[in-house]
């Protein structure tokens, strides 16, 4: 009888775990570079002589779909998309560095580029600094060059070069911003193979549709496993009766 449980028990918890990535995943749909995450559970032996047969069912791994989302034409300089593979390189408060695909960029009254949540974008040589009174354009290997509209008409100025990098998907873990960094916490090299295009953004890479059916599933899953824990209940409770006749 308490196998059952065990079992039921266990595994509704970690449905509704399941459930709330699920809800997560559906409130991020219309996020820019937002990756959809998953959660796969496992049956694992519960490590008790008392209780040599017993199992729970645990969340074995949370991990990223990196499949690139839809590609979104803005026609706003600013806004800027990986081709492909690839990451921005963000420059953190606590001196490390933390990559995106949403980069929908901006300027600071000083002219520092930073993404729309005030993060600095990491460059060659640190933060990228753009002058004031300056028409920008964006190559597609990251490099920022500006034509200045007080001086010399037509002449362009390379400024800097975003970072861009492209480490081993498997390396990366997602923080609680949102943002994803390597799981030693080192700085990954820039790859010059990474490209961007300007003008665009990447849109979410979560499917509605694949959700909300993946949300009915687990809904019927965990009213399955709460009515296997009432069946177990109404058993212990027969057996009871029988014994006390």
């Amino acid at each position: 009888m308490d196998k059952l449980i065990y079992t039921a028990m266990t595994g509704a918890a970690n449905t509704l775990s399941r459930q709330a990535a699920v809800s997560h995943n559906l409130a991020n749909a219309t996020t820019t570079g937002y990756r959809a995450e998953e959660h796969r559970l496992r049956a694992v032996q519960v490590q008790s002589q008392a209780l040599p047969t017993r199992a729970f069912a645990v969340d074995a791994s949370t991990q990223t779909d990196f499949t690139p989302g839809p590609m979104l034409q803005t026609d706003r300089t600013l806004d800027v998309a990986l081709r492909g593979k690839g990451w921005i390189a963000l420059q953190m408060p606590d001196g490390g560095e933390a990559y995106t695909r949403g980069a929908s960029l901006e300027l600071t009254e000083n002219g520092v580029l930073q993404t729309r949540n005030g993060m600095p974008v990491a460059g060659d040589g640190g933060t990228i600094s753009v002058p004031p009174d300056s028409e920008i354009t964006v190559a597609s290997d990251g490099t920022l060059s500006v034509v200045s509209r007080a001086g010399t008409p037509n002449q362009s100025n390379a400024i800097g070069r975003i970072k861009l990098v492209n480490p081993d998907e498997t390396q990366l873990v997602r923080g609680s911003d949102g943002l994803f960094r390597l799981r030693s916490g080192e700085a990954a090299e820039a790859d010059p193979n990474v490209k961007v295009a300007s003008g665009f953004l990447e849109g979410s890479n979560v499917n509605v549709v694949e959700q909300m059916v993946s949300m009915i599933s687990l809904a019927r899953q965990f009213e399955m496993q709460t009515r296997m824990l009432s069946t177990a209940e109404a058993n212990d409770r027969a057996a009871t009766q029988i014994l006390a006749r």
